[in-house]
């Protein structure tokens, strides 16, 4: 069966460029032409990803990307946008995109990060699909990744999709350090060389919500010079 793809975009010409080329490459696209419109069909689910632009009429991007996310609609998401700041991008990753494509793009450029998304999605299916009988328990932390649910001390956290994708990550791999660099590859893919800040505003969230004490976290560790680990036996790094 063919993977669905959702295109949220207004502008005609390019939805059918990008409708046009995915098609080619095997895959079925339905399309939305403006956010409100585009939200509802997401909400409906079905889909594998969802290509997304930022200016939107009714609802913009931004707006539709948070929804998606507070509901825990965690499709995969490819913003595209003619703005090219970094503080426009930082934004559609903080939003919870998965990726971020700005206009004009080649067509090679959007089917090599569209495939990208789709192989992490499916390695990571197969990961949960794997351990998804053996939750990840430390101490009073528990997480679950065939439910992407975390408790601490049995009261359930409020996570977005990508700070459960970072703690997954880290916990899986105990006392393993990984640079910004190496976590940005892991857990957004890529495309996201150079947002190292990206990672540590996400680090600091996740602390604010698992850790007792996050100004002396016990589980997800600063390696100074190098990046964070996750501690599995809940000890501070001395």
């Amino acid at each position: 069966m063919a993977r669905q793809v959702l295109v949220i975009e207004d502008n005609a010409d390019i939805a059918r460029l990008v409708s046009v080329n995915l098609i080619g490459k095997q895959l079925a696209v339905e399309h939305a032409e403006d956010g409100a419109v585009g939200l509802k069909k997401a909400r409906g689910g079905g889909y594998d990803l969802i290509i997304l632009d930022l200016m939107l009429p009714e609802v913009d991007g931004l707006d539709v990307c948070r929804r998606l996310r507070a509901e825990q609609i965690y499709t995969p998401v490819l913003m595209l946008t003619a703005r090219s700041t970094e503080l426009d991008r930082v934004l559609g990753l903080e939003a919870g995109a998965d990726d971020y494509l700005t206009k004009p793009f080649s067509v090679p450029e959007l089917v090599a990060r569209v495939n990208a998304i789709l192989r992490r999605v499916e390695i990571y299916h197969r990961l949960v699909e794997e351990d998804k009988s053996r939750p990840l328990c430390f101490g009073a932390l528990r997480i679950d990744p065939d439910r992407r649910q975390v408790n601490v001390d049995d009261k359930e956290v409020d996570l977005t999709a990508r700070e459960f994708d970072l703690l997954w990550h880290l916990a899986r791999h105990p006392e393993r350090v990984f640079t910004r660099g190496q976590l940005l590859d892991s857990v957004w893919g890529y495309g996201h060389a150079g947002y190292e800040h990206t990672v540590n505003s996400h680090i600091n969230r996740l602390r604010a919500k698992i850790e007792a004490d996050p100004a002396k976290p016990r589980h997800v560790l600063t390696v100074w010079g190098v990046g964070y680990k996750f501690a599995g036996c809940g000890r501070e790094l001395g």
